[in-house]
């Protein structure tokens, strides 16, 4: 049996229609795997920008840690400079005031060739040599001779030997020190320097530990005491 023509149309109106909704239906499922493919590159995306945001914020924290930690051990440097230097400033006081007072000793020509006697008869006692030279500034000189003079018999006395003692005519000690001597042997190549600067300097090291204690008290982290 022929189909009509309107069984014919009604036909192709079916299958237009059809075609039509596999076609929408195609759409939606190609939309919609679209739409979860966005989204999920989208949170990919949010998740890797929010790991690097992350970092960097990690990073900018730890930099300014160690920036505080850096100025912290900076200023906590320079305050314990200051102190040293406030602590060096004081003994340096201290030691100029103990040259003030020598140089009051050599004003007094009692104390002052008192003490020249003793700074002579030591030297030659660790000398212990047969001939010595004295040198002393030349203002010192006469009183360095009496000095001399005075100790040659209880030199000879104390170590049964005797000692030939000369005064360096030709080179004084600089007439800025406090005073004192240096003695040399024969040839010159032992010295022993009785200055009253180099003794200053040598009790000023022998107590330095104990001065340190009488002015900034004990130092708990101090493990030697020079």
């Amino acid at each position: 049996m022929a189909l009509t023509d309107a069984d014919v149309q009604k036909q192709i109106k079916h299958m237009m229609a059809f075609i039509e909704q596999e076609a929408n239906e195609k759409v939606e499922e190609i939309d919609a795997k679209a739409e979860e493919e966005f989204n999920i590159e989208k949170g990919r995306l949010v998740q890797t920008q929010r790991v690097k945001i992350m970092e960097y914020y990690e990073k900018k924290e730890k930099q300014i840690e160690q920036h505080k930690k850096i100025q912290m051990s900076n200023l906590m440097n320079q305050a314990r400079l200051k102190v040293l230097k406030v602590r060096e400033d004081m003994i340096t006081d201290l030691l100029n005031v103990a040259r003030q007072r020598l140089v009051e000793i050599v004003l007094d020509p009692a104390r002052y060739s008192t003490l020249l006697e003793g700074l002579l008869l030591q030297g030659f006692y660790r000398l212990l040599e047969p001939k010595v030279t004295v040198r002393c500034r030349q203002q010192d000189v006469e009183m360095v001779q009496a000095a001399v003079n005075k100790n040659i018999p209880i030199y000879k006395e104390a170590v049964k030997s005797n000692i030939v003692i000369k005064i360096d005519m030709e080179r004084f000690l600089p007439s800025d020190i406090c005073g004192g001597v240096e003695l040399y042997n024969d040839n010159a190549k032992i010295k022993v320097s009785n200055t009253l600067e180099s003794r200053l300097e040598l009790i000023a090291q022998q107590m330095m530990p104990d001065i340190r204690v009488a002015l900034f008290g004990v130092n708990p982290n101090r493990k030697f005491m020079d």
